[in-house]
């Protein structure tokens, strides 16, 4: 018993150290990551002085390092590629080997080009698969077993989950609800002491803020049902639709003869131009999420923004570099609650929650439909915002969006990607081509 208890402290205390060097990181690549976001918005300003010049300086900027962070995954370490998220999940299921040490700084300096150019990705991706790898650094440093290494790249990703979204709670369920996919004590000492740790060590650099704000919302009420409703079942019809647009770029992705370096080239440029126009459209989108949950913007203006990010998703999410998910699913959530609440206001004024307050529901209920862990996307919600207020008909439209994408019988986004990520593996193996070289 004794040397139970040992060994279960033990592991709790490497699973810390491991939160530790992942808050850290996550919160370095998120300070990055706001400079570069400054740094865009300051350049397109700056060269409208000179619009001609200006708008080509704009979009080759762009496309240069979109390509750059295109060739490092391609040439330097393909398991950098994309979100991450489904690397991780295939590695802690013990259907793939943990990767080369090279997907940190891979990762890192790649995610840094490509969402610091403007394409609509998330920083919550790569700081998942960092987290993993750093705790397959420690894990080998300190000579830990082929089992404790993946429980540790389950710590590691909650941690990068945590620090990427002042969240904590919702990285350490995230990763239970939706990688390890079990409670047990072992795995869940090691997950929550991660995410609390790195959380902590995050703070040395980021502040704590809550992620958005919201302005007060009144209580739920039950004339507000058909609202929720409705904010269910959209969110389940775009959020199949999302998922299967995504998965649809990805297998034009792998079927182009276009080298992977100009097809990413092209769709930088492609951002680059739409930022010299919009800039507020383009990026991870926390702007526009913070928007709709202050319940601002025009029924025209929503759709426009719903209908741009959703093929700006898709698009970038088809370059192959590295960047999330989550972010832009945040934004194509809020903005879907916001539409029916801004619809509701105008068709039933009096009796139509909050447009903000929809968008809130919203974006939980997308997250829901999408990724398939509501748990998870009602605490993520809840921490991001403060906002507890509204966890009932959060769980209403939550369990209608899941239920209309299971009706409609489409896989969890990560399901989808993992199994992507594995079959690619296996036909590099078999080519004699170095393995796993497509995960995404």
């Amino acid at each position: 018993m004794a040397d139970e208890t040992a060994g279960v402290l033990g592991f709790t205390a490497v699973a810390a150290v491991v939160g530790v060097f992942t808050g850290v990181m996550a919160a370095t690549f998120r300070l990055l990551l706001d400079r570069a976001g400054d740094l865009r918005a300051d350049v397109v300003q700056w060269a409208h002085g000179s619009p001609l010049l200006g708008f080509v300086l704009v979009v080759a900027g762009s496309a240069a390092a979109v390509c750059i962070a295109a060739a490092l995954v391609h040439r330097v370490e393909p398991h950098a590629e994309g979100s991450g998220i489904p690397r991780v999940e295939a590695v802690v299921e013990g259907r793939t080997e943990p990767g080369s040490f090279r997907i940190l700084p891979v990762k890192y300096v790649g995610g840094l080009l490509s969402i610091g150019s403007g394409l609509a990705l998330g920083r919550e991706g790569p700081s998942v698969q960092m987290g993993g790898n750093i705790a397959i650094i420690v894990g080998k440093v300190l000579r830990r077993s082929r089992g404790d290494v993946r429980l540790l790249v389950a710590a590691g990703a909650a941690a990068g989950l945590a620090t990427a979204f002042n969240a904590p709670i919702a990285g350490g369920v995230f990763v239970l609800e939706e990688l390890v996919r079990r409670f047990d004590p072992r795995t869940t000492l090691a997950t929550l002491g991660a995410s609390a740790s790195g959380f902590a060590a995050a703070h040395v650099l980021v502040r704590g803020d809550l992620e958005f704000q919201m302005t007060p919302v009144a209580a739920p009420r039950l004339v507000h049902a058909p609202f929720v409703i409705a904010v269910g079942v959209l969110t389940g019809i775009v959020g199949v639709a999302y998922n299967r647009a995504v998965m649809a770029g990805l297998r034009a992705a792998d079927t182009s003869r276009l080298p992977v370096e100009v097809r990413a080239a092209l769709i930088g440029a492609s951002v680059g131009a739409l930022g010299w126009f919009a800039p507020s459209l383009v990026g991870g989108g926390d702007r526009l999420t913070q928007d709709a949950l202050l319940g601002s913007g025009t029924i025209t203006g929503v759709c426009g923004i719903l209908a741009v990010r959703f093929v700006l998703g898709v698009v970038s999410y088809a370059a192959c570099t590295p960047g999330g998910l989550f972010a832009p699913m945040l934004v194509l959530g809020s903005d879907l609650g916001l539409l029916v609440g801004l619809v509701g206001s105008s068709l039933a004024p009096g009796y139509a929650p909050e447009p903000g307050g929809l968008a809130l529901i919203g974006m939980a209920a997308f997250f829901t439909a999408t990724v398939r862990a509501p748990v998870t996307g009602l605490i993520l919600a809840t921490e991001m915002t403060g906002s507890a207020v509204l966890l009932p008909p959060m769980l209403g439209a939550c369990a209608i969006a899941m239920l209309v994408a299971t009706i409609l019988r489409c896989q969890p986004i990560y399901d989808s990607l993992t199994d992507r990520a594995v079959r690619g593996a296996r036909e590099n193996t078999d080519d004699g081509v170095r393995p796993e070289a497509h995960l995404s």
